[in-house]
């Protein structure tokens, strides 16, 4: 397994934003092992900081950007994607950014500037081991105009990626391959420059953006052309694209062993598979079950035949608690509930919601020594019958906790479906 890196000393590079056109200097300073992007507006009062994260990703035309309240006040940090594929390129992990604005310098619209200026302050290794994801099985995206998939990869991260010729301005077709090292990266991807069409250049500026693009740090396509510039790669438009995405994987909770194949995307598509892979990774991750029938035991005082929760599947202190269930045919209740077609007792998918929901209960210091019980039951719906084979799955969130009391939404699902939902409000009671 790798291990993280930072880089060696500080180093500094100033640019104007590339939508802002405002002036904008970088101090990087090394990050501590699993601190991972830390960007910070010394520009603003108490010089807040944003820890580059999925859960702050904000939608911004043309650009990836973070926000987050801070302190009572939202701060935001624009056009982060060329910094963070070059973060990603050269295997850099923890990074302290300091901004004088809110977007970062365009610089001359690759990440090659950013990729030089690291590699300059020296990249070193850390004494903490690097967190990888393998990508398990096809994970897609599909609008019907452009595609992304994640397919099973052992050897890193690997991009195909095909862009259309956008009208004929791109003279075909453009599609590149790259297998994602630090020499691939510096040599193949950071050198692409961002790029549009001519006819997108006064919509752009109607909007607002690109009052720090030109025709230098910008591939204008008019026609077959490109305006007072010289292409550095015949496919750099398609390069570039690869580059906005290594930025945008950058938001994975983890680095990623997978071949990416994308199709006509932007960050829109990148950002939502992004999201889905997070979710994956979250999965995978997440322990099979929080507390074993032993420990429920321990917690609750209901026995045979009236403890109806097998497994407790997730834990959140406080706020949730996913239960699980299963029905078989020799359920007690099933020789006299219908037992020519046996079904299980609402009532008794309610007790599961309840029992799901005391042992979040009594998780609480208070619970030593007390029992749960009824106070109320409200709003209870059943949607379809249970039956012998069923595993139910309770999912209980909590509305209120105080020392004593609790106040519970509770679901039930049987293969994805509601079954059965109530709210539910208990206290401990002395045993």
């Amino acid at each position: 397994m790798s291990v993280q890196r930072t880089i060696a000393r500080p180093a500094t590079i100033s640019g104007i934003g590339l939508h802002s056109g405002e002036p904008c200097t970088l101090v990087f300073q090394p990050g501590a092992p699993d601190s991972g992007m830390v960007f910070i507006r010394t520009d603003l009062p108490g010089s807040p900081a944003i820890t580059s994260h999925p859960d702050r990703l904000c939608q911004r035309q043309r650009r990836t950007a973070l926000a987050q309240v801070v302190d009572g006040r939202e701060v935001e940090v624009h056009t982060t994607e060329h910094l963070l594929a070059a973060c990603q390129g050269l295997g850099i992990d923890n990074l302290r950014v300091e901004l004088t604005a809110v977007e970062l310098p365009g610089l001359d619209g690759s990440a090659q500037d950013f990729a030089t200026c690291l590699r300059g302050a020296g990249i070193v290794e850390q004494a903490a081991q690097r967190r990888m994801f393998d990508v398990p099985t096809a994970i897609g995206i599909n609008d019907g105009k452009s595609s992304i998939i994640a397919l099973p990869y052992a050897n890193g991260l690997k991009i195909t990626y095909t862009l259309d010729d956008h009208g004929g301005a791109l003279g075909g077709a453009q599609v590149v391959e790259v297998e994602l090292s630090e020499k691939s990266f510096f040599e193949q991807i950071a050198p692409a420059r961002t790029f549009c069409m001519a006819k997108e250049v006064e919509m752009l500026r109607a909007l607002g953006l690109g009052k720090g693009a030109t025709y230098q740090n910008t591939c204008v396509y008019d026609g077959d052309r490109i305006i007072d510039n010289t292409l550095r790669f015949k496919d750099e438009a398609a390069r570039h694209k690869i580059l906005d995405l290594i930025g945008d994987l950058a938001h994975c909770s983890r680095r990623l062993n997978t071949h990416i194949i994308a199709v006509r995307t932007g960050h829109r598509e990148n950002m939502l598979l992004v999201q889905e892979l997070n979710r994956r990774i979250e999965a995978a991750e997440r322990p099979k079950f929080a507390f074993d029938i032993q420990a429920i035991l321990a917690k609750l005082p209901h026995r045979y035949p009236f403890l109806l929760v097998d497994r407790i599947l997730e834990y959140i202190p406080e706020k949730r608690i996913v239960g699980l269930k299963n029905v078989t045919i020799n359920e007690q209740f099933f020789l006299g509930h219908f037992p020519g077609q046996p079904v299980m007792p609402g009532v008794l998918q309610v007790e599961a919601i309840a029992q799901v929901g005391a042992v979040l209960l009594m998780q609480q210091p208070e619970a030593v020594g007390k029992i749960p019980y009824f106070m109320a039951i409200d709003n209870v719906k059943f949607r379809r019958p249970v039956v012998p084979g069923d595993q139910l799955r309770i999912e209980v969130e909590a509305i209120r906790i105080r020392s004593r009391l609790a106040a519970c939404a509770g679901k039930v699902y049987v293969d994805g479906q509601v079954v059965c939902e109530a709210e539910i409000r208990s206290m401990l009671m002395d045993a």
